[in-house]
């Protein structure tokens, strides 16, 4: 008798034991689900985040309109830096205003480029007040604007770029300086053809 009272006691224990694995199991599968539903909300939420940012404003921006200057042909202009009072606000005036030629991201190369030759066949200057365009004629004048402090800069086109990401325009440390760019290291801007 003794030994069928161990025999069933232990049949309970068991019982119990499986019970209580069922419910853990349960349980457990229920906590899985659960993190795996919170998973996929937060890929799809980071999904709809992401293709939002690239829409609204991570696109890069559009490719500028050829421009021909004089007869279609732009002379680079001579080597040396622009006067010094070329930092400046747009003024009203519409023949020192120029035309809008794109917007986006601009970054700035300084003095690991130093003596390098530029696109033009000069010297690179990094105090100069240059930049690096990839499509516009060479000696092309551009005021640049930062858009973050509305400060502007007119720079001489003498080198091609960027080819890094979406950059509109490589400007001197001279020119990043004026625009009040060199903590950054990049900034928004937009870019007016000015007249030659």
């Amino acid at each position: 008798m003794l030994q069928r009272h161990d025999s069933l006691e232990r049949q309970r224990e068991r019982r119990v034991r499986q019970r209580v694995a069922r419910r853990v199991a349960r349980s457990l599968r229920s906590q899985v689900d659960s993190l795996r539903r919170l998973l996929v909300f937060a890929f799809l939420l980071a999904s709809v985040g992401l293709g939002l940012a690239l829409y609204l404003g991570l696109r890069p921006a559009p490719e500028p309109e050829a421009v021909v200057l004089g007869r279609g042909q732009a002379g680079v202009m001579r080597p040396g830096r622009l006067a010094a009072d070329s930092t400046h606000r747009p003024s009203e005036s519409a023949e020192e205003r120029g035309r809008e030629i794109a917007g986006g991201e601009a970054s700035y190369y300084g003095d690991e480029l130093r003596g390098n030759p530029t696109a033009s066949g000069e010297a690179f200057d990094p105090e100069g007040l240059t930049a690096a365009h990839r499509s516009l004629p060479l000696g092309s004048r551009l005021r640049v604007t930062n858009l973050r402090n509305d400060r502007s800069v007119v720079v001489r086109v003498n080198d091609r770029g960027p080819f890094a990401g979406h950059r509109v325009i490589d400007v001197s440390k001279g020119a990043a300086r004026a625009l009040g760019m060199l903590g950054r290291g990049t900034a928004r801007v937009r870019i007016e053809l000015l007249p030659s």
